[in-house]
């Protein structure tokens, strides 16, 4: 067994890779935009077609990682991933961007991030340790948020995005090497005796649990909230005239917090029960919201909104994939939260889109802002029900 530490590590490093280039594609659209002749949705939906697959192929990513161990995966990911961006540099059409932004690197972001790497980790953490482990991961992301957009802003305006895509490439090459550090034997434990089960005894084990479609309730709400945020926040403070400038620095600051609240919120799911946790989590994004909207907006409101968001951004995904491994052990966490991982996708596409929809029928984000406020109370109440003791399989006799 590796020690825990050097997985830990290499798994935050992953992550911190591939999420901070992943966050950085939409500083593309307009160089690329021209230079290929396509038109914004045709970039769209390249970006659409990445955020699906990337939930839709992840249950059967962390099966294979379960199966064959994280490794290979991520391996096998960073390759495809660091393909895509090549393809993505000499694309010559929308089609081209289509199958390289969209296609491969949606596929490879599924086998490079959370699901796999903290698959991987939860293997070599006691599970008193896990959300603490779990929170330092899901901060790499953040962090890559935070140095990689800005890094990418620097290269796009410096030498073009030919070859910052290239750069790039070779940035999310290096997961490749790191792989080394998450590799492992399939199925070994260094904390737990793991009982044998196939997996599709482990998905039959989960379908039946109440509680597996409660937390699939509760991360769809989490996707639709950062999605829409993400997307339309930035459009939605110049509509109310604070300029395009706002919108870097309050996805820069929602980062940079995100990185205190993942650890914060990952920590207290080892001492705190985690269902409550989330429960409260989401209950305080939907006061942040309505105080947001309650309170003349102004600069420093949408800078603080911004920091209150990030502090609460991606502290679901220790708590989440936190419950899935206490109840169903870590045998198949990465197949099991790979499912969950795919509501989170479906609910971020949904945030996304229909957000839009609702712009374009109105005018006007009130609705949309509406519905999450409404959202987050929802998934504050599914949470509570869930019986978050451990199978009975998992039970002392």
């Amino acid at each position: 067994m590796k020690r825990p530490w050097i997985v830990i590590l290499c798994a935050a490093v992953i992550v911190t890779l591939a999420m901070g280039v992943r966050q950085s594609f939409g500083l593309f659209l307009p160089q690329m935009s021209v230079d290929i002749g396509i038109s914004r949705s045709d970039f769209g939906l390249a970006m659409a077609l990445q955020n699906l697959l990337f939930g839709l192929v992840q249950p059967f990513v962390g099966a294979l990682a379960d199966k064959h161990g994280a490794g290979r995966v991520v391996l096998a990911g960073a390759l495809l991933y660091a393909l895509g961006l090549i393809g993505a540099a000499f694309a010559t059409d929308a089609i081209g961007l289509h199958i390289s932004f969209g296609i491969f690197i949606g596929m490879a972001q599924s086998a490079t991030t959370f699901v796999v790497v903290l698959g991987a980790v939860g293997r070599v953490v006691s599970p008193e340790k896990r959300s603490s482990a779990f929170g330092i991961v899901t901060a790499g992301g953040s962090l890559g948020q935070f140095l990689v957009v800005p890094l990418a802003s620097r290269l796009l305006r410096d030498i073009g995005y030919h070859e910052t895509l290239l750069i790039m490439a070779v940035m999310v090459g290096l997961c490749g090497l790191l792989a080394i550090g998450v590799a492992g034997r399939a199925g070994s434990s260094g904390t737990e005796e793991v009982e044998q089960q196939t997996a599709r005894e482990a998905l039959q084990e989960a379908v039946v649990h109440r509680g597996f479609w409660l937390l699939n309730a509760g991360f769809f709400v989490c996707g639709f909230h950062i999605a829409f945020i993400a997307t339309h926040l930035p459009a939605y403070l110049d509509d109310q005239g604070l300029g395009t400038n706002i919108g870097w620095q309050v996805l820069a600051l929602v980062g940079l917090f995100n990185i205190l609240g993942s650890y914060v919120f990952g920590r207290a799911g080892d001492v705190l029960r985690q269902k409550y946790v989330l429960s409260a989590l989401y209950v305080a994004r939907s006061v942040v919201i309505a105080l947001f909207l309650f309170v003349p907006l102004s600069h420093a409101s949408a800078l603080v909104f911004a920091g209150a968001m990030g502090f609460l951004w991606l502290g679901t995904v220790p708590l989440t994939s936190g419950i899935v491994g206490r109840i169903f052990g870590i045998r198949y966490l990465s197949m099991l939260y790979g499912i969950v991982f795919l509501s989170h996708q479906v609910g971020s596409f949904f945030g996304a889109w229909v957000a839009g929809l609702i712009f374009d029928a109105t005018g006007s984000y009130n609705i949309a802002w509406g519905i999450s406020i409404a959202l987050g109370l929802f998934a504050g109440l599914v949470h509570l029900p869930i019986a978050d003791a451990p199978v009975r399989r998992l039970q002392p006799a």
